[in-house]
């Protein structure tokens, strides 16, 4: 209390007011695996990106940091299917690079050698492209003899055209290999050509043959991937260590898990490892959840005996089967590939959450840019997968195709469903972050009915959403704090016990019709 000295009128201000608790986000997903580069410019100098999240919240914003599509990484493909499903806000963590690099000596450059047009030919030149790593396979280098002079004596210099699939962008005439010549090709090519090298392999004033040399051989060079890459490190802010400190995350998706194992960089077991990681992380951060892909190319008795090798059992994962087909954007020419499902199905939670909230289960929901399946399940085969946690995605005549599934891994009933366990997630985590205020408050019956109250207003904003199940908030909730839960000895210790119970809406997923013969006379 404030002294008061002297007569006056004293204004105070005196919090009694109530602390609105609000929902925390529900749809932000983390894509760890592959991408074509991995890096951003900062005052004109490239840092790496490499092992760092990355946020970004559109395909263009990927495109800036992180490349295209590229062959050998299912990472972009997954990102471009969580935006077309709805996704918005990502983390992105790039383990590996596969086209160009922050790091230049990661990075092989793209050649060509080209001889002399003498009749018993030498090398000539070796052109070299800049930039290092595949984006330099797309260089071309046509070179022309210039013609002969009046006398009839070849001129010795020739031309230099350098193109890019197939469309001439630079070109140096008059250029020679005499070695103190001011048209000295390294001299001119090296200083000005944005894209090429050049070096001179072979004698002085040699001329090199006529032709058009596609570079070749341009590379990243990449070690194996293995489990400490993906859960990288907290100190260093690398990895799933990289997204501890991000407290938005509430998906994570590892797409190229099975490029690696289709490139014999993991074995199964490894896979396992991998997969048991995410599983791992989701359980030690609370509120995230992984999206997990079947292998490929099993049939669904084949995937039902790996799931019960795998025997994974949490209430913060989800299993989706089978891969999914989608038009081949890394130049297929019109075909198409199959690709994990995950990155999709983060689209498609993101999507439901927005439009009909976190409550509602993501599925019987259609599959964007999905054009077919690599295998159509029947039912049959889908009463094996789905009571061990197996979420199928099925194609059906006239209606597209669509998740049909939404059970998380657990063997626990009362967590069987994915809305459940994240209804529950986003409740818990908004209740933390909504009463920080009450930490170091005294702790007697006032705070706790200020307590009871503020949970109890947040409750019924999600009762009227139609994510707790009842008629009235009574039955839907209640929220205990008093006495009973603060008895003296807790509160001797510093704690201050608030009981919640909440009653969840579960998924109609077996809807029954029973229906009978009727007489209205009987």
């Amino acid at each position: 209390m404030p002294n008061y000295l002297s007569p006056g009128v004293y204004m105070e201000e005196v919090d009694r007011g109530t602390k609105p608790i609000e929902a925390v986000g529900t749809a932000v997903a983390a894509f760890i695996g592959y991408t074509e580069r991995a890096e951003t410019e900062k005052n004109g100098e490239k840092i790496s990106l490499v092992g760092k999240a990355q946020l970004v919240t559109n395909w263009s914003q990927y495109q800036q940091s992180f490349g295209g599509f590229i062959k050998g990484a299912y990472l972009p493909d997954a990102v471009y299917g969580y935006f077309a499903n709805g996704g918005g806000i990502c983390y992105i963590v790039s383990i590996k690079t596969l086209g160009t690099s922050a790091d230049p000596s990661l990075t092989t450059p793209a050649a060509a050698e080209i001889d002399s047009n003498d009749s018993k030919p030498t090398k000539a030149l070796k052109f070299s492209a800049k930039e290092g790593g595949p984006v330099g396979n797309n260089l071309a280098v046509e070179t022309k003899a210039d013609p002969a002079g009046d006398d009839g004596k070849a001129s010795g210099s020739f031309s230099v055209l350098i193109k890019v699939d197939g469309k001439v962008v630079e070109k140096f005439d008059g250029v020679d290999t005499k070695a103190k010549s001011e048209t000295n090709v390294a001299t001119i090519v090296n200083e000005q050509s944005e894209l090429i090298s050049v070096e001179v392999v072979g004698k002085a004033n040699i001329v090199p043959a006529d032709g058009n040399y596609q570079l070749a051989g341009g590379a990243v060079k990449t070690k194996a991937i293995t489990l400490g890459d993906y859960q990288g490190s907290v100190s260093e802010r690398v990895g799933l260590g990289g997204l501890e400190p991000i407290d938005d995350v509430t998906m994570i998706v590892a797409p190229d898990l099975w490029t690696a194992y289709q490139e014999g960089e993991l074995d199964m077991k490894g896979v396992q490892a991998v997969q048991q990681s995410l599983i791992d992380y989701c359980e030690l951060i609370r509120y995230c959840f992984a999206i997990l892909d079947a292998p490929p190319g099993m049939m669904p008795q084949e995937v039902k005996e790996w799931r019960m090798q795998v025997n994974y059992d949490s209430t913060r994962a989800a299993l989706y089967y089978p891969w999914i087909e989608i038009g081949d954007m890394t130049g297929g020419n019109g075909r198409t590939r199959m690709v994990p499902p995950s990155g999709h199905m983060a689209g498609v939670y993101a999507r439901v959450d927005n439009t009909r909230g976190v409550h509602k289960a993501p599925a019987n929901e259609i599959v964007r840019t999905c054009l077919g399946l690599e295998v159509n399940v029947t039912k049959g085969e889908h009463d094996l997968l789905n009571p061990i946690g197996v979420n199928v995605i099925r194609s059906f005549p006239g209606r597209g195709i669509r998740i049909w599934g939404a059970r998380t891994l657990s063997s626990d009933a009362s967590w069987r469903y994915i809305p459940v366990r994240r209804l529950f997630n986003m409740i818990e985590e908004s209740i933390e972050r909504g009463t920080q205020w009450v930490v170091f408050e005294p702790n007697d019956p006032f705070l706790w009915g200020r307590v009871k109250r503020d949970v109890s207003s947040f409750l019924k904003v999600i009762w009227r959403t139609g994510a707790l199940f009842g008629a009235t908030p009574d039955q839907a909730f209640y929220v205990k704090c008093d006495e009973e839960t603060n008895p003296p000895e807790l509160r001797d210790l510093g704690q201050m016990v608030v009981e919640i119970g909440i009653a969840p809406v579960k998924p109609a997923e077996f809807v029954i019709f029973r229906i009978g013969q009727w007489s209205p006379d009987a």
